[in-house]
């Protein structure tokens, strides 16, 4: 086995930290076997090179080996391109297609970003790593696959464990050997040695001088928390060689690079629905509207029962109370329905509530406006359906249906 100073050289890891040598020892004595391994760390820690180590250093070297990212492939199709589909299981499939493990059969497969699978596909991969078994899409033959699974997040997988968005099994399944890579910020001194390799890079490429630090830049370099960790260092260093005419860049001019605010942004955490009955669409919010009338309605025509039950003194009631408030809130015309003298004693409050009910019903009737608001048009404009339409905001061609459909031309 190389030592760590060969490996670093091979790979173009660059630095001297303690916790990114740990990290390299533990890649190269597990790779003999085929254990699982999760690699965490910030984004852009270099999480990718350590499958390459641990691919290169196993017995499964000369097989093949795929990284796939699966924060990048939508959820509809990741079943698909992780194990392959039949003919015709979806619209779009034309043909049978192998998935990344059926390729890889004896190889090894990187999964990075692995906390953005869904819940159905974690379902699917605890299988594969448990029996080595999995089925295509649209079909139900079971096949078997050797593939060696290495997995990297950046996500709190714990933390995703807890709300329910990361299966617990999969979890510790997948964390048999758990290899941690620090951020930058914890790598002060690697910090000059990386700006200086990735200045000698784009001197190469854009073919001129490399840039160097002074003290006071090299310091200002260091103080930075770096957010975006080696992949901001790369970019800033590029930015650099690219736009400065002098060589040796100072503080100041370094300063102009780098972000004034180093701080994270704060952002909305640990959001919890408030129970509050939200919904999710204008109809079900149309649905409570309707439900909390119903039930105010309910409400008045209880009381006002309520107040003819102690008027036992009154001989006749006229047309109930109730019924008057339904035509005022819904502005109805006046109906003539002759009064009914009902002695409160010999009402009870169930035909009550039905007379209330049936007089609800009648007021939701769309027909009946329609038909209202069609007559009221054309005696406004005296018989002339042109005018009606225009009226009533709908064509002619409209207007003459609805006349056929209500029976109302004359």
């Amino acid at each position: 086995m190389e030592d760590i100073q060969a490996i670093k050289q091979r790979f173009e890891i660059i630095g001297h930290n303690t916790e990114l040598n740990r990290a390299i020892d533990i890649a190269t004595q597990v790779a003999p076997t085929d254990l699982s391994v999760l690699i965490t760390g910030e984004s852009g820690v270099g999480k990718e090179i350590f499958p390459r180590i641990i691919h290169a250093y196993s017995n499964r070297k000369h097989a093949p080996y795929i990284a796939v990212n699966c924060g990048a492939i939508p959820e509809g199709t990741i079943d698909s391109e992780l194990f392959g589909h039949e003919k015709g299981a979806f619209t779009g499939a034309v043909s049978d297609r192998k998935g990344y493990f059926e390729v890889t059969d004896g190889g090894t497969i990187f999964l990075d970003e692995v906390g953005e699978l869904p819940l159905p596909t974690q379902a699917r991969l605890l299988r594969v790593l448990e029996s080595g078994e999995f089925i295509r899409v649209g079909s139900s033959k079971v096949q078997k696959t050797n593939v060696r699974v290495i997995a990297a997040t950046n996500l709190n997988i714990p933390h995703a464990v807890k709300n329910g968005k990361f299966r617990e099994d999969l979890y510790y399944r997948l964390n048999t050997i758990p290899i941690t890579i620090p951020p930058l910020r914890e790598r002060k001194e690697d910090i000059p040695l990386l700006f200086r390799k990735f200045a000698a890079d784009f001197a190469e490429k854009y073919r001129m001088p490399a840039i160097r630090l002074t003290e006071d830049a090299v310091k200002e370099l260091q103080a930075f928390r770096w957010p975006g960790n080696i992949r901001q260092l790369k970019n800033i260093t590029e930015q650099i060689s690219i736009i400065e005419q002098e060589r040796i860049v100072d503080a100041p001019t370094l300063h102009k690079y780098i972000p004034e605010n180093d701080s994270l942004l704060p952002t909305l955490t640990n959001s919890h629905d408030n129970g509050d009955g939200s919904f999710a669409s204008e109809r079900e919010i149309l649905y409570k509207i309707l439900f909390d009338m119903k039930k105010d309605m309910n409400d008045m025509k209880r009381l006002v029962y309520g107040m003819m039950q102690n008027d036992n003194r009154q001989e006749s009631a006229p047309e109930p109370t109730t019924s008057i408030v339904l035509r005022n809130l819904y502005d109805n015309p006046p109906v003539n329905i002759p009064p009914k003298v009902v002695s409160p004693a010999y009402l009870s409050e169930d035909e009550h509530m039905q007379e209330s009910e049936a007089v609800i019903e009648e007021s939701f009737s769309i027909e009946e406006k329609e038909k209202e608001l069609i007559s009221k048009a054309l005696e406004k404009n005296h018989g002339k359906r042109k005018l009606a339409a225009k009226d009533l905001g709908i064509s002619e061609r409209t207007l003459y249906r609805k006349l056929k459909e209500y029976d109302l031309e004359k």
